[in-house]
């Protein structure tokens, strides 16, 4: 009897398994804490709101805000979704009028669906172009400034390829116009892997996701400055949980676990990704070895935990389940999760020039903490030798 090869799990840009001591403390949180941390009249319910008091103070610690700047939310996409709303709600209440929004064309849908929204009730939105190596220029993002522009949001990480924005240049330049616009960054892929201060960065509004960084599903953050106060109105009403902001009983086992998880990815960041540099580097360098694969966003700063590849010559459906199937299989993705479950190519890969074949044949591959060199060298060897195959099969293939 044989037995199935273990996968190699190398979609940690997806999400990440949960760190044991998160785990241990929100098990203790369980089980010891079983009070309402807004029932704060008597002993558990303080209990529990000073557990969710702590958590704060962690992550706050790590990304350089006060505490009382931080609300909390299901995850980042109900983040960005309040940062974008909620700014679009209160400047329309201000104003009696629809306004003006401008984004990245590679942005996350947690980002791009919101703001489409708000197109089809009359906000004009401006989706700033990237190019090939998917930066935008602080030219076309001054350009589109206007009267109205409530908003720019940008991602400091891009989940795709790890493109690295400057999200302080985008900060410099808008203060330098001396425009009112909000700045919000979508750091959910920073986080843990890149050093993020808000006071530095000089950010309005920040998103930030737990299951990105070793800790649970179902939990995130919104950074909001309040000096000077980034105008927000709530999307969830009904009980003035987090400064009446986010409606709803906190989960106070997910918040002490995004907290402690927080925490331990920060004090781990430097010396784990400095690790995986170099064999991150040999697996990339092996795989363009092979004609028409390429590295998306080659030419910009990237993250170390993510490499994109397009390739060329080989169906993309046929690619993705010959390198997660079969012997020693792997667990990469072709782009972000949302969009794999969605079907269809890349928008972000399309939007720095790859043709709809390259977009579409993607191979995503980001490593975490417990990945090995060993593991690595197994994935070069596996999706090369499974690009190889499938070419072998197709010949006469067309070019893309």
């Amino acid at each position: 009897m044989t037995h199935a090869a273990e996968v190699v799990y190398l979609d940690h840009a997806a999400s990440t398994p949960l760190d044991p001591a998160v785990r241990e403390a929100m098990l203790r949180v369980m089980t010891e804490l079983p009070g309402n941390p807004s029932s704060v009249a008597h002993e558990p319910g303080r209990r529990a709101a000073a557990a969710v008091e702590q958590a704060r103070e962690q992550v706050a610690a790590v990304i350089g805000s006060r505490p009382d700047e931080l609300i909390w939310t299901s995850g980042a996409t109900e983040a960005n979704n309040l940062a974008i709303e909620g700014a679009a709600r209160a400047w329309s209440r201000r104003t009696g009028r629809p306004g003006h929004m401008i984004s990245v064309c590679t942005e996350h849908r947690a980002v791009l669906d919101p703001l489409r929204s708000l197109e089809a009730r009359g906000w004009q939105i401006t989706r700033l172009p990237v190019d090939s190596a998917g930066l935008i220029s602080t030219d076309s993002l001054l350009a589109a400034l206007g009267p109205d522009t409530a908003l720019v949001s940008v991602m400091q990480v891009n989940n795709e390829t790890g493109v690295i924005q400057d999200v302080a240049g985008v900060a410099r330049a808008l203060r330098q116009a001396e425009h009112g616009a909000l700045l919000h960054v979508d750091a959910a892929q920073a986080a843990g892997r890149l050093p993020i201060d808000v006071r530095a960065l000089d950010v309005d509004l920040l998103s930030l996701s737990g299951h990105k960084l070793y800790g649970p599903q179902g939990v995130g953050a919104l950074f909001r400055r309040r000096q000077p106060l980034a105008p927000l109105a709530p999307l969830l009403t009904g009980g003035g949980q987090e400064g009446g902001l986010r409606a709803g009983t906190l989960a106070t086992h997910q918040i002490v676990g995004f907290g402690v998880a927080v925490a331990r990815a920060e004090a781990r960041r430097a010396d784990h990704w400095a690790e995986l540099s170099a064999p991150m580097t040999a697996l990339i360098d092996r795989l363009l070895t092979l004609p028409e694969v390429y590295l998306n966003g080659a030419q910009a700063p990237r993250v170390p935990h993510i490499a994109s590849f397009s390739v060329g010559g080989v169906h993309p459906e046929a690619l993705l389940a010959a390198v997660c199937g079969g012997d020693e299989p792997l667990a990469v993705s072709a782009g972000s999760a949302c969009a794999s479950a969605q079907g269809g190519s890349s928008h972000t890969l399309r939007a720095m020039g790859r043709t709809p074949a390259l977009a579409a044949a993607a191979l995503r591959v980001s490593p975490g903490q417990q990945t090995t060199v060993a593991m690595l060298e197994r994935a070069a060897d596996k999706m090369v030798g499974e690009i190889q195959r499938l070419r072998a099969l197709a010949p006469a293939r067309q070019a893309v």
